[in-house]
């Protein structure tokens, strides 16, 4: 299917990657040469996205000044949470004047790759079924990330439906930071800040929560030695 549109997750403080974030905002931090969030964009317009609505909050003015200079696509709109910081799933929420009806990308600023065979980006797209799905996510095997330390996110069934790890448990699959969704699904949210887990789990209970594995190498960044290890490895390729 076609999508127009993206919502990048841009307006976190960045706590754990200080002190890199006490002076900048995380999506400018550099990685292998250029901003995070210019990773993310490029990603985006390579896959054909026409539009990414980015928020901000944390060193808003920066970022903004960063974005209107971005020389290639997609078109920049910009939402403003410099008032109050929203979470991933408030933040969304705000945005969806922005974002129209159809299916849209959500893309975490901090998700990076190597890619493995084709786009993983493109692949995820086609892969969402909206007759079978209200959300696609972009799942990496744990064991074969770089920089992410953790029991995993969920477990997936023959036919690519998610569970979350049951406690005191490990799970074989991590959310990759970039997932299909329907916008709507945003507006039954609460108002004020709240978390996309909280769509997860209302589509988990109506088997309408999905995960296509990417390829390749998942790099999680949180944190400045995250950013140290997944440069490490970039070079060693």
């Amino acid at each position: 299917m076609k999508i127009k549109r993206a919502m990048v997750m841009a307006a976190g403080k960045g706590t754990r990657m200080r002190p890199l974030t006490d002076t900048m905002p995380k999506p400018l931090v550099p990685f292998a040469g250029k901003p995070l969030i210019d990773h993310v964009l490029d990603r985006l317009d390579e896959a054909g996205i026409e539009e990414a609505v980015v928020n901000v909050h944390h060193f808003a003015d920066m970022l903004e000044a960063h974005l209107a200079v971005r020389a290639r696509g997609p078109r920049i709109v910009l939402s403003d949470e410099r008032a109050e910081l929203l979470d991933t799933g408030g933040g969304t929420k705000k945005a969806l004047s922005f974002l129209g009806d159809d299916p849209i990308v959500t893309f975490n600023s901090d998700s990076v790759w190597v890619e493995g065979l084709g786009s993983n980006l493109r692949n995820l797209i086609d892969a969402f079924d909206p007759e079978r799905m209200d959300a696609l996510l972009m799942i990496a095997d744990a064991a074969r990330t770089i920089g992410y330390v953790g029991r995993g996110d969920f477990t997936m069934d023959p036919v690519g439906a998610l569970a979350r790890r049951v406690p005191a448990t490990t799970a074989p699959f991590v959310f990759a930071g970039v997932q299909v969704v329907s916008p709507a699904l945003f507006a039954e949210g609460p108002d004020g800040p709240f978390s996309t887990n909280l769509i997860w789990d209302r589509l988990i209970e109506k088997g309408r929560l999905f995960g296509h594995r990417m390829t390749g190498v998942w790099m999680h960044v949180g944190a400045p030695d995250d950013l140290a290890e997944a440069e490490a490895f970039l070079r060693d390729l």
